[in-house]
């Protein structure tokens, strides 16, 4: 059988406005990262593969289940949405029986999944709180078993991490890496450290379009030699912010360390290795988005 996700050319709408152009990729079995700024187009086309949107145009299959088939594809997705919410009076083993009852599973399947799944997210000591009681990591880890429920072949995952303390965030990207093992983990973020802690293949959107489709490790290559660092005065940092595409600054007694991306360094600067967030960066530059703050408004395609 196969065990990929397909996607080629796929465009989708949100009435007349075009918000993922043209998009082709091939995800295989494990962590995959899906990775681009607020309104990008990653939830659009996390809710097209898990069927909750109908696809417009274009071809796409999962495990070689063509998406219109949304009964199939519902039996072998798992799909985490970014705002998730269960009823917040019924305790964590009431919600997962509750949901497993829907997902049409037997008592003595029901209880055999739960209590495996429940002990996976290290959830099986708080069974009997009540879900408003839960902390924000243990909602989403809550969220991740009742994803599991119905054994799927596909993960989906919204923006996991987002809200989450340290602590918590490792803890969940670890629990991720674990289920990837026998799975397809489809993970979208705009978080570049989760994608860096966990996943070797990657996809970056940006505006509805895909600017990047490949490894981890080719993407750190594109921006060897692009990347510097430069010691300024806090005076002289309003100018050097309006000159250089700006990736971090960091702060030394009087002076401000910036490391910003160009083809070439400025008089002064000094090169860098690249990290994934400036190597991201530099993809999202070299497709003309401005590196600074996030794009708002409803996502679409404008170049």
């Amino acid at each position: 059988m196969n065990h990929s996700i397909e996607i080629k050319n796929l465009n989708q709408f949100y009435k007349k406005k075009q918000v993922l152009c043209d998009l082709t990729l091939s995800i295989q079995p494990g962590m995959f990262g899906l990775l681009g700024r607020n309104g990008a187009g990653k939830t659009t086309l996390m809710k097209t593969l898990a069927t909750l949107l109908p696809k417009r145009e274009g071809d796409m299959t999962v495990c070689g289940v063509p998406v219109e088939n949304a009964k199939e594809i519902r039996r072998i997705i798992g799909y985490l949405p970014q705002e998730f919410s269960l009823y917040p009076s019924m305790k964590v083993r009431e919600a997962m029986e509750y949901l497993a009852i829907l997902a049409g599973l037997d008592r003595s399947e029901r209880n055999k999944r739960i209590g495996a799944l429940l002990d996976r997210v290290n959830l099986t000591e708080h069974q009997n709180k009540k879900v408003k009681a839960l902390s924000g990591g243990m909602k989403r880890r809550l969220g991740i078993a009742q994803a599991l429920l119905n054994n799927p072949k596909v993960l989906i995952v919204d923006e996991p991490t987002a809200g989450l303390d340290p602590e918590e965030r490792v803890r969940f990207r670890n629990l991720l890496s674990e289920i990837a093992e026998d799975k397809i983990v489809l993970l979208s973020t705009h978080i570049v450290g989760d994608i860096e802690a966990t996943c070797e293949d990657i996809a970056i959107i940006d505006q509805g379009h895909m600017i990047y489709n490949g490894t981890v490790e080719n993407l750190l290559h594109g921006a060897t030699g692009r990347v510097f660092t430069l010691a300024v005065t806090k005076q002289e940092l309003p100018q050097i912010k309006r000159e250089l595409a700006i990736t971090s600054m960091q702060p030394h007694g009087k002076q401000m360390y910036v490391r910003f991306i160009a083809d070439a360094p400025v008089p002064g600067a000094q090169p860098s290795e690249p990290n994934i967030e400036d190597a991201y960066m530099l993809y999202l530059h070299q497709s003309g988005a401005p590196l600074a703050g996030e794009l708002g408004g409803e996502e679409g395609c404008s170049f």
